[in-house]
């Protein structure tokens, strides 16, 4: 088995202009996702807007996030399965209505 980081890009305009029921069909997705993948899941977490963001390259720190970008980073997951076939038929679950997915695998360091 191996770990794959599902990460979540979506539109944060888009999905603060869906209001109340936006994020509530969300959260019942989210949940259900959840619940659906129980014995894959390792951790998750969803992201803060993109102004909350600080970036550091070098020694310099600034306010906001790295790049200005339609889609941004809004959370992850991570998950174990024993192919990236697995870990993208997991991915294909996550919400995600005014974006995309990315699906990642994790390094191993002996």
């Amino acid at each position: 088995m191996a770990e794959y980081l599902i990460l979540i890009y979506g539109d944060e305009q888009k999905h603060a202009d869906g209001g109340q029921e936006l994020r509530d069909q969300l959260m019942q997705g989210h949940n259900k996702f959840g619940e659906n993948n129980a014995q894959a899941l390792r951790g998750g977490n969803a992201l803060q807007a993109t102004g909350t963001a600080t970036t550091i390259r070098g020694d310099v720190v600034t306010d906001g996030p790295f790049a200005e970008t339609k889609e941004a980073l809004g959370g992850y997951y991570l998950v174990e399965a024993k192919d990236l076939d697995e870990a993208i038929a997991i991915a294909k679950q996550v919400p995600h209505p005014h974006g995309g997915l990315e699906v990642r695998p994790g390094m191993v360091f002996d």
